[in-house]
Parts: C-alpha cells; sequence; structure tokens
C-alpha cells in the first residue's frame, strides 16, 4: 500500500506532521511517503491569482501525490479553531482543479494534536463535516491532546491509553 502522510500545517516544526509520519510506520507493509506543506511555494489563493498566473507547479506536484496514494494520514493544525493557513490555501488551489474533488475518493485517517487539552477537536469535527464533500472517505479519527506531554519526537505516543487507541484504528483500517 502506497500511503501519504500529511501534516496539516506550513510550520517547519509542526507537531501534526510529527504525528502523520509516526501513525504512518503503524501500518505494516506500507510504503510511506510524506508531503510537507512547509516546503511548498505557493501564492495565497485567489480567483486573480489563478486566472493571471494559473494553477502553481506545487500545487500539481501535490495532486500527483495524493493521486499515487492508496491511503491518506492526514493530521491537522488547528489554529484559531480552524485550519491552518497553509494546508487551507493548498486545499483551496486543490479545490479549482476542474472536475476534481480534492482527495478523490482516497481512504483517509483523519487527525489532529494539539499542545492544549483539547486535541485540536475543533478543527477535526469541521474536517469531518467538509472533506466528504470534497472527497476523502475517512475511516476513523484519532485526537491527540497535549502533545508535549504525550508525544516523544524519538518515541512517538507516550500515553499507554492513546497508543493503544491509536495502534488500534490502524489494525482496524488494515482488516478491513
Amino acid at each position: 500500500m502506497h500511503l501519504l502522510a500529511i501534516g496539516g500545517s506550513n510550520s517547519r516544526s509542526s507537531i501534526n506532521r510529527n504525528l502523520a509520519l509516526f501513525t504512518a510506520k503503524l501500518f505494516t507493509d506500507a510504503d510511506v511517503e510524506t508531503l510537507d506543506i512547509s516546503d511548498l511555494q505557493i501564492p495565497l489563493f485567489s480567483v486573480d491569482a489563478e486566472k493571471e498566473e494559473g494553477m502553481p507547479e506545487a500545487v500539481l506536484q501535490v495532486v500527483n501525490q495524493l493521486d499515487r496514494a492508496d491511503f491518506i494520514v492526514l493530521s491537522l493544525a488547528e489554529n484559531n479553531n480552524s485550519f491552518n493557513a497553509g494546508f487551507k490555501n493548498l486545499y483551496d488551489w486543490i479545490s479549482r482543479i476542474k472536475d476534481r474533488k480534492v482527495f478523490s475518493g482516497k481512504p483517509m485517517l483523519l487527525m489532529a494534536a494539539s499542545p492544549g487539552p483539547g486535541g485540536g477537536m475543533i478543527v477535526l469535527e469541521h474536517a469531518k463535516n467538509i472533506f466528504p464533500r470534497a472527497g476523502a472517505d475517512i475511516k476513523a479519527t484519532f485526537s491527540l491532546p497535549a502533545y508535549y506531554q504525550n508525544f516523544d519526537n524519538e518515541k512517538g505516543v507516550t500515553n499507554s491509553g492513546l497508543l493503544q487507541q491509536l495502534k488500534q484504528i490502524v489494525k482496524d483500517i488494515e482488516g478491513a
């Protein structure tokens, strides 16, 4: 299975990228590719920019990554109760490709992590409501609250209950 791991943030030190990569490695026999939004040079979406400059090449490269993927692991950052601006900008550009739904029917594990106790639940709920209309086949969701207390960059999820929950989600997805 070709798996695309995406941290839904344009931060170079994205905690959500860390969670997505850790989770992707829990899948057995998965060929993991990553999408680092902080590496993308994409202008701020507007119909004027689209009309004047056309579709940015970086967006087309991301579309190719999405098309190659058999499965998407996406962990969203929550900024002010909504999507991270870098992720939303990419999403907006992709949505403009004629006859394309952003996620093209791909199965997805949708997650969020945050430093606070909410675990990105607001953005997670928002995404659960709109991503299916954008072609996401959401198989499961997972929230990681208090990231710095529950995640170690070397070990991954350190809270045994949350780790067990995440492993069970992966196991259920693989068994489906």
